[in-house]
Order: structure tokens, then C-alpha cells, then sequence
């Protein structure tokens, strides 16, 4: 199973029309990543705060068709988050929140996940708000010692961050030192500074990088680079595409080879030489793994708001 942790809102998606009218849509990081895990037929949880309203019930029904395990979801009586989505000419997006009293910024730490847990994905607003983002920071910090493949997509919101530099901080020293792969956008890696070497020095086993129209680059602490281009299609808009992205690296890479848990020191790194999580970095097949995620990501590029496919569309 991989479990996704973080945020579930509500996109306002402007309407074709009438003028100025906006759709609300399910969305968030977070919860994309875990809808289209249950598309792509992973076995799936998502781990969260869910707000008990109207939204919060249409969020989970999602979810639910999805055949995603909603086990790990802790509800509350607060309203559900909201975003504002801006499109540009391109389709990209930038957002606006509304996220004061929210429920999943009050997410608590849960017990240990269980055992048949192969990884862990994070990312987004749920980095960012108190006390939540405490609580998924400790969750990263846990379960990576305990052998876990996790994956961090930052998905930086500059509107959310009110200290950048302590942000930046927190990502160096706090998460990325439990971070198996590192996923982030040419946005994401420009707004937190340093570069493909730096990031893998503090931790991670794999950076990748997606570049819109070029595609997507993976470089490895092996020193191993490799990159695939994007396919070409009709952008609606892009939102969901780099959630999607996430979906289909980890269910590509949950599924290699993995040794036992007690095989992986405290610092997530096996004792016989195999890497963050148990996963064999030696025998990935990158090309495979990028063009597949570069498949389905360009399918959720052809749909309004986050609406990543299904196996079979692949």
C-alpha cells in the first residue's frame, strides 16, 4: 500500500461560462496524488484531516470511487480549505487559499502505519500550515527510519509562506534529510534555491524534475541523469498534472524489490548497500518510469481542473 498524506480542498475553477462564474472541483496536492493512485490501480490510502461539511463528504466520495482506503482519514466539524486557481494563456496555474480555521491544517500525528505500507508520499499546503505541517513533518521523519520509500513534492505556494527563508530552512534540514525522492517543478526549484547537488547531498536518493513542454529529468545520487520528453496534446489547463506525476513515480517505484524493514538502519539506508526505503536505485528503470508518468500527467493536462486517468487510458 502507499499512503499520501496532506491536504484535501476545494479548487474554484473559473467556468467557461457564464463570464466570472467559478465550478468547484476536488483538488488539493495531496489528494490529487491520492485519487490518481486509485486510478492507476495502486493500493492506495490517503491520511488526513477532512472537514465533516458538504465538501468534506464530496472530497471522500471521490476518493472512495477511486478505490483509494480512507481508513486513515480523521474527520473535524471545520469547513473545508478552499482555493482559487488562476489560469494563464498556457493553461498554467497560480492560486489563491482561503485556509483560516480549516480542518486539515489541524491534522494530528496517527499511530504507526501499518505494516504493508511500502511508502509514503507528502507535499503541498500540508508542508506549510500549523500545527498541521508539524504533524506530517514528524509522519516523514517516522516512518522513513522505519524503512519506508517517501517521496516530497514542495508544490510551493509562495502566497501560504509568510517566513521564506525559515521555510527554506525546514526543507533542507527538517525534510529533506527523510526524503527517499524529490520531486519538484523548474517554479518549485527556483523559488527554493540551490541545486540538483545540493539537494541530493542533504538526502535524497533521486531528484526529479518536471519541465512543463520538456518533459521530466531524474538525477540520482550515482551520479545516473536521464530524461524523457513530454507528449504532445491539447492543455486545457495543468492542474493535477504534477500530482499525477507523483502517482505514477510512486507506483512505478513502490513496486520494486524491496528487503525486509529490519534490513534498513535508522537513517533509512540498508546495511547491504540498497538505498532509502529498500528500494534497489541500481535496477529502476528511469526511462520506463518517466515516460510513464509523462503519459499520464499530459492525460491530466487534456481536462479541466485535476482529473488524472484511469489505468486503462494508458
Amino acid at each position: 500500500m502507499i499512503v499520501v498524506g496532506g491536504e484535501a480542498l476545494i479548487d474554484l475553477v473559473p467556468a467557461a461560462r457564464p463570464p466570472g462564474a467559478l465550478l468547484p472541483r476536488p483538488g488539493g496536492g495531496p489528494y490529487n496524488t491520492a485519487l490518481a493512485l486509485g486510478r492507476l490501480g495502486a493500493e492506495a490510502a490517503f491520511c488526513s484531516r477532512v472537514s465533516a461539511d458538504g465538501f468534506g463528504e464530496s472530497l471522500l466520495s471521490g476518493l472512495r470511487a477511486a478505490g483509494v482506503d480512507l481508513s486513515l482519514v480523521q474527520r473535524g466539524p471545520e469547513p473545508t480549505t478552499l482555493a482559487v486557481p488562476s489560469l494563464a494563456p498556457d493553461g498554467s496555474a497560480s492560486y489563491g487559499f482561503y485556509v483560516e480555521g480549516t480542518a486539515d491544517r489541524l491534522f494530528t500525528l496517527p499511530p504507526a502505519l501499518p505494516d504493508g505500507v511500502r511508502a509514503l508520499a507528502l507535499g503541498t499546503c500540508s508542508l506549510v500550515l500549523e500545527p498541521g505541517a508539524s504533524a506530517y513533518e514528524a509522519l516523514l521523519r517516522r516512518e522513513s527510519r522505519r524503512g519506508l520509500l517517501t517521496l516530497l513534492d514542495p508544490n510551493i505556494r509562495p502566497a501560504l509562506i509568510a517566513d521564506p527563508a525559515g521555510y527554506r530552512a525546514r526543507f533542507r534540514e527538517r525534510l529533506l534529510p527523510y526524503t527517499s525522492v524529490l520531486k519538484l517543478s523548474e517554479e518549485d526549484a527556483a523559488w527554493l534555491g540551490g541545486g540538483v547537488g545540493d539537494w541530493l547531498a542533504a538526502g535524497p536518493s533521486a531528484v526529479v524534475l518536471t519541465r512543463g513542454a520538456a518533459g521530466l529529468t531524474v538525477w540520482t545520487r550515482d551520479g545516473g541523469e536521464c530524461s524523457v520528453p513530454a507528449r504532445r496534446v491539447g492543455v486545457v489547463d495543468t492542474i493535477g498534472a504534477g500530482d499525477t506525476v507523483n502517482a505514477a513515480l510512486l507506483h512505478r517505484l513502490a513496486g520494486t524489490a524491496a528487503p525486509p524493514r529490519d534490513a534498513v538502519d535508522s537513517h533509512g539506508v540498508d546495511r547491504g548497500g540498497v538505498e532509502r526505503g529498500g528500494v534497489d536505485w541500481r535496477g529502476v528503470d528511469w526511462p520506463d518510469v518517466l515516460a510513464y508518468a509523462a503519459h499520464a500527467s499530459a492525460l491530466t493536462c487534456t481536462r479541466a481542473g485535476a482529473e488524472p486517468p484511469y489505468a486503462a487510458e494508458l
